[in-house]
């Protein structure tokens, strides 16, 4: 393999949690009166919690200050964390195993790059939190996806130089980070459907995680 360490980013690509933010910010939504549906929430992904909450104000009737924005973002986390209890290792997305193994069997360094706060807790409860060397998510940064700040702090972790790593990404804002902070790309889900759109990628767009554990 080329690469010295593969970033993952977390949600939509080691689990997926896209139904519980959904059920989050919906609850609040309603709440608010703002309509919000599943197509909403995919303009969601990849993005802050705050920045996402500005994209679901944009159908609101009235106009909230910032001690009401915190509030309905804190809100919506605790909504969120709550449901975080039903997580276990049997939701980790298939393939996802096979991949990490075949990694660290390669000697390739493993970083997850997310911009959720709530990282170390979804890896705990799915059972990855001591696979990772380097966890660098919204705890640790001022600028989300597309912003590289990221995916370099993940770099920086690891001791490995932006042209060695591969990014695993499922949100186009993902994979635009990742390009911009100088890194390869790996796209799946969404961020493989928009592949055209991302110029300097330069890995086949592929469905599939498994192509990892042959490539080390």
């Amino acid at each position: 393999m080329d690469y010295k360490a593969v970033i993952f980013d977390l949600d939509g690509v080691i689990v997926s949690t896209d139904e519980l933010h959904y059920q989050g910010w919906k609850q609040v939504a309603d709440q608010e009166g703002i309509p919000f549906d599943r197509q909403d929430n995919n303009r969601l992904r990849g993005v802050s919690r705050m920045q996402s909450l500005e994209i679901i104000l944009e159908k609101a009737t009235r106009s909230y200050n910032e001690d009401e924005k915190v509030e309905l973002a804190t809100r919506k986390n605790d909504v969120y964390r709550e449901l975080l209890k039903q997580l276990t290792p049997a939701d980790i997305l298939p393939g996802i195993p096979e991949t990490l193994a075949g990694l660290k069997a390669a000697g390739v360094k493993l970083a997850i790059g997310s911009s959720s706060k709530n990282a170390p807790t979804i890896l705990e409860r799915i059972g990855l939190l001591d696979t990772f060397e380097a966890i660098a998510d919204g705890n640790q940064i001022s600028k989300s996806k597309p912003d590289p700040e990221v995916f370099q702090l993940a770099a920086k972790k690891l001791g490995v130089p932006a042209k060695d790593c591969l990014v695993v990404e499922d949100a186009l804002a993902g994979a635009a980070a990742a390009i911009a902070g100088g890194m390869a790309v790996f796209c799946v889900g969404d961020a493989r459907q928009a592949y055209d759109l991302l110029l300097g990628a330069d890995r086949p767009a592929n469905s599939e995680t498994e192509w990892l554990v042959n490539l080390a």
